[in-house]
């Protein structure tokens, strides 16, 4: 069996074909504390704990307002680059810098047309650093009207400044993603599907953070989306995840298939003005949550607070 950036060619328990393999758990993990309770089972029953091996992610801070501060800062602490779009550097001092609070300084890049970038955030993070070795914040002016910012910040992650040559295209999670205005909210989900427009994902995952959910896009086939660590099931305090789950047909009418959920479905069509799959709940036994689509469909659930 090979696999290739989460990809495998295996038959899942929806049907034969491609399948994904999603650990979302890794984005948010508190690793010292899944550490302490992986020493704990092996004291109590021998286990060794998972074997699986985080991939890399780059993190894309919107301008957005921030909440959910705590898993905002595992995302931050779990990232391997950190960026701003324009005025999302602002969103960071307000709620860090700006109290003295240090705990967003080692910010790799501000990058935009930085109309909506204040001076005093600009000289903050031009100034500070999370310790005398690191570099300041660079400050990169992309001054066209016809890309956003967000585009310019994924297109700077995916360049040779952070990818190197003979590693792939890392993953990317943007922060403030959704919420505010309508508008704003349905161009972030728009940049879903465009920045991911090869069937397997060859230029990387992306992920849109709102503080109470995680959304990403479900290419055309079997996904199987792992919501809680092997042997986890009922130990809801260390549930990462919440129990609400929506599967969207944003761009085009689908058919589904689902397993580990409450209300699963089969061969079931679904399309906006026809009959949408929002607010299901993950079953207190799922482990991994299955997903068959012959669509693009969009999969959102809702995160636990910490």
């Amino acid at each position: 069996m090979s696999t290739t950036n989460g990809t495998t060619q295996t038959t899942g328990a929806l049907g034969e074909g491609q399948v994904f393999e999603w650990y979302p758990l890794d984005l948010v993990r508190d690793y010292e504390q899944q550490k302490q309770h992986e020493h704990n089972d092996q004291l109590q029953n021998g286990s060794n704990g998972t074997t699986h091996k985080p991939e890399r992610f780059a993190l894309v801070v919107l301008n957005q307002p921030l909440t959910h501060l705590g898993l905002v800062k595992r995302l931050w602490k779990n990232a391997s680059i950190r960026v701003a779009a324009d005025g999302g550097a602002n969103c960071l001092y307000d709620v860090a810098g700006k109290n003295g609070d240090h705990d967003f300084d080692d910010l790799t890049a501000i990058i935009g047309d930085l109309d909506s970038l204040t001076t005093e955030t600009r000289t903050y993070f031009t100034t500070h650093s999370s310790s005398p070795t690191a570099s300041p914040t660079a400050i990169i002016h992309e001054p066209s009207q016809y890309s956003t910012d967000f585009a310019k910040s994924v297109d700077y992650l995916r360049g040779p400044s952070c990818s190197k040559p003979d590693a792939s295209s890392p993953n990317i999670v943007a922060i403030g993603g959704l919420g505010g205005r309508v508008d704003q909210g349905l161009s972030q989900l728009h940049h879903l599907y465009l920045f991911q427009s090869s069937p397997t994902y060859a230029d990387g995952r992306m992920y849109l953070f709102s503080g109470e959910s995680l959304t990403f896009l479900l290419k055309s086939g079997t996904h199987r989306i792992r919501v809680r660590e092997p042997g986890q099931v009922n130990q809801p305090e260390r549930d990462v995840f919440a129990k609400w789950v929506g599967i969207l047909p944003v761009k085009e009418p689908s058919r589904i298939w689902t397993k580990g959920l409450e209300w699963d479905v089969e061969d079931w069509p679904t399309e906006f003005g026809g009959q949408v799959s929002t607010s299901n709940h993950v079953l207190p036994e799922t482990e991994v949550v299955e997903v068959r689509t012959t669509r693009d469909v969009l999969f959102t659930i809702a995160l636990r607070d910490v």
